[in-house]
């Protein structure tokens, strides 16, 4: 009994000592990065759904508030079907802390989406402990999703998958609860952590077949059916509800507003193209590789080796098993980890999804994959230790040293590319990416451009040229400089100064007549931002 409450105590310090200094690295980073094109569109949708509460619960107050009349009405949004479960906390601290401080919202929210990516870390850890038995495996999960270079920038400032990501991970994670010990108490949190991620991105709608077919499985044992009847049934009501309760949408129409949002799911009017092996591709009728090549690139290549190994493994493991047996837990549990990562790139390529911005709608799969990393991981290590063959013992060493090797190097690279951490490659040339892939697509490196602009011009008034779209991106990181920094900022349509790209849908250089190159961003070798002077010699 002493033993295993060492064991217990060492797995306390280990796993707070890991999140308590990736709440430390949060904080001490949030303020790093640039505003993301699509932020202060979410910032609008939350005061958006905002006013709509307050003008249910204090009509008058609203009405006598002027700041009010500048925030569009509801019902004639846009974007009133979007989904904004993290977007109204975030804009009700805002009112209470900020006080219409742009650049002071911006950090806050970036620390914002940095905790919920924590809790999307925990959850993995969690998920990885409860199916490979051992809290350090899952540990080990939960270390890959933090050293995934793209994921940790994209944690401070992409408050739309990001957020997702962690709260599927977060209902996955109460859904292996339910799948290992079935309760109505664990149904009804399921159906709220369920509700949770629908209640940010629609797409999480596939987490009732992923449960009902899990409990379906599990009644086929003797004497189980009648209790998780009544457990799927409990876990759809509470799902049902607090999806409604959490969506403002669906307050007047709860089955026609869904229904509306279901059917826009695949047709969102986004109006750009994707820059993809060199081609630039509208976003519907993507070739069927894009998703599998997107990810292969931009993930360390021992993340996706072992991941295969993984899924091999599982693959292995569920033939032994035989297919009468898939109802036992442990292949319960494989059957899960496995359809979340693949089953939605199924779905996508079937259905001819559109996409856009690389593969970002696609990363509440990841945690799956650094999940089956670890198990590749698991399975090397078990052939490095066991008496198997020499050479298959040595290979399995030589893997487990080049994987080590390879993450140690990940995290000089993310130390090196800091804050543009989203723009990793795992192992293609600048200069290929360059002419073949997407650049700076969420613009952050604005931010720096401008900073070096104010810091060099010391004009009081600073023409850059505008172009649209691009001065959306541009205004959005002038919204996080200093207030006098930014009354300096003048938008010219056309003969301004200063010309500033990130390079996005003009992938080729720029002809002379835009004036001379004076400031240029690389990231390791990737030309993701230049500024032009039309009067420099």
């Amino acid at each position: 009994m002493h033993f295993l409450r060492s064991l217990q105590a060492r797995q306390n310090v280990v796993v707070g000592c890991f999140f308590g200094l990736l709440l430390l690295l949060g904080t001490a980073l949030h303020r790093d990065y640039g505003v993301s094109w699509d932020e202060p569109t979410d910032h609008l949708n939350g005061m958006v759904n905002v006013k709509y509460i307050a003008g249910i619960l204090a009509p008058e107050k609203i009405a006598q508030d002027p700041s009010a009349r500048l925030i569009p009405n509801f019902q004639n949004y846009r974007d009133n079907d979007h989904g904004v479960l993290f977007e109204i906390p975030v804009t009700l601290l805002s009112y209470l802390f900020i006080h219409h401080d742009s650049r002071a919202y911006f950090f806050l929210r970036h620390f914002c989406i940095f905790l919920v990516f924590i809790l999307g870390v925990w959850a993995t850890y969690r998920i990885g402990t409860c199916w490979m038995r051992d809290w350090r495996w899952g540990m080990l999960a939960a270390t890959l999703l933090v050293l995934s270079p793209r994921f940790f920038a994209e944690a401070f400032f992409n408050g739309k998958d990001i957020v997702f990501m962690a709260l599927f991970a977060l209902a996955v994670h109460t859904l292996t609860r339910l799948v290992e010990h079935p309760t109505l108490g664990r149904a009804i949190w399921h159906g709220v952590a369920t509700a949770a991620a629908i209640d940010v991105r629609l797409l999480a709608i596939i987490l009732l077949p992923y449960t009902l077919g899990l409990l379906l499985l599990a009644a086929t044992q003797p004497g189980s059916a009648r209790t998780l009847v009544w457990v799927a049934g409990v876990y759809l009501l509470s799902a049902s509800i607090v999806t409604v309760i959490g969506w403002p949408y669906l307050w007047a129409n709860p089955v026609g507003n869904f229904l509306a949002a279901f059917q826009n799911l695949n047709h969102y009017p986004w109006q750009f193209t994707n820059l993809y092996m060199g081609r630039l591709l509208t976003v519907v009728g993507l070739p069927w590789h894009y998703v599998p090549v997107w990810i292969f690139i931009t993930t360390p290549l021992s993340y996706s080796l072992l991941a295969l190994g993984g899924i091999s493994e599982v693959g292995w493991q569920l033939g032994r098993s035989g297919w009468r047996n898939v109802v036992a837990l442990p292949n319960r549990l494989n059957l899960l980890v496995v359809g979340w990562l693949l089953g939605p790139m199924v779905i996508i390529v079937v259905l001819h999804s559109a996409l856009y911005d690389t593969w970002r709608h696609l990363y509440f799969v990841y945690p799956a994959l650094v999940l089956l990393a670890a198990r590749g991981t698991q399975l090397v290590v078990g052939v490095a230790t066991a008496p198997h063959p020499f050479l298959m013992r040595q290979l399995s060493l030589l893997l487990l040293i080049l994987s080590g090797l390879e993450t140690g190097f990940t995290v000089v690279r993310m130390v090196r590319m800091h804050p543009y951490e989203h723009l990793y490659y795992s192992f293609l040339s600048g200069a290929t990416v360059e002419r073949k892939f997407e650049r700076d697509y969420w613009a952050l490196s604005f931010r720096q451009g401008l900073a070096w602009l104010l810091a060099r011009d010391h004009s009081s008034r600073i023409g850059i040229s505008i172009t649209w779209p691009s001065i959306h991106p541009l205004y959005n990181n002038t919204l996080i400089l200093p207030a006098t920094e930014r009354a300096r900022i003048a938008y010219v349509p056309q003969h301004g100064r200063y010309f500033m790209t990130t390079y996005r849908w003009h992938p080729q250089p720029y002809a002379d007549s835009v004036g001379r190159e004076i400031y240029t961003i690389r990231v390791e070798g990737i030309k993701i931002l230049s500024i032009f002077d039309s009067e420099a010699p």
